[in-house]
């Protein structure tokens, strides 16, 4: 069942979402040759709990961080390490999660360390916009399948490969509620958009194949011909004519 949020959960959402954005404003300006994932994880869960908010990923499921930081091929839920310095000509994928008063936040953005090549800047560039041509369907009584055609329609024409395992969600009380949201569908099937359900839409897209292995780790996901990965995601809330963005300042 998609739960329909209040203007007052919504509100609360809306924090959570704010907290989730302002980590990833402080993280710009350490992304940087020479810096661990380690270091940002901590860096991040400082931001989250000087906001009177608690990190939604740490302890979720077992996890022992409070971000996801996927480096190059990792996909998603890369562990941070000490041990991982970023260098330059990586990519890094950082997922944050923030939980207030009950409610969650949820937004992953990639970055560049340094100088990447201009192939990996299409990777990043195509699956940002392709979260935006999924956003920019979204209104009330619109299918969710014609979001996740949106997403692929964009992605397809540059042959990237789409992750099929790993989805989109709903959020609220929860960190994952329903609906699962596919990175690629059908328009005119699924669920009809409510005003008032939040969703948070996120591609993950491989510059090769859409195959992915999760590590003996049961969390690190990665491309299986070892193409480096990007994701993006927003967390939003479905109006009568449009969406509104959450997780932004």
């Amino acid at each position: 069942m998609i739960n329909i949020k209040s203007e007052r959960e919504i509100a609360l959402l809306k924090e959570a979402g704010r907290i989730v954005a302002l980590c990833h404003e402080e993280l710009k300006k350490h992304i940087k040759p020479g810096v661990s994932t380690w270091e940002l994880n901590e860096l991040v869960e400082k931001v989250i709990l000087d906001n009177n908010a608690t990190p939604s990923f740490k302890g979720y499921g077992g996890f022992p961080a409070s971000i996801c930081a996927s480096v190059n091929e990792v996909v998603i839920h890369g562990i941070p390490s000490k041990k991982q310095i970023l260098k330059d000509g990586d990519i890094i994928a950082v997922d944050i999660g923030a939980c207030y008063k009950g409610y969650h936040g949820d937004s992953a953005w990639s970055y560049h360390v340094g100088k990447i090549s201009d192939k990996d800047k299409l990777l990043m560039e195509v699956t940002r916009d392709a979260l935006f041509a999924g956003l920019n369907v979204i209104k009330e009584g619109v299918y969710l399948g014609d979001v996740s055609h949106a997403i692929e329609a964009h992605i397809k024409p540059y042959g990237f490969g789409i992750v099929e395992e790993f989805t989109g969600h709903g959020v609220g009380r929860n960190l994952h509620e329903d609906p699962a949201i596919f990175n690629f569908g059908t328009p005119g099937t699924g669920p009809i958009l409510k005003e008032g359900m939040v969703l948070a839409i996120e591609p993950m897209v491989n510059a090769g194949t859409k195959n992915v292995r999760i590590l003996p780790d049961r969390w690190t996901t990665v491309t299986k011909d070892k193409s480096k990965s990007a994701h993006f995601e927003h967390t939003i809330v479905v109006r009568k004519d449009g969406y509104e963005i959450l997780t932004t300042l």
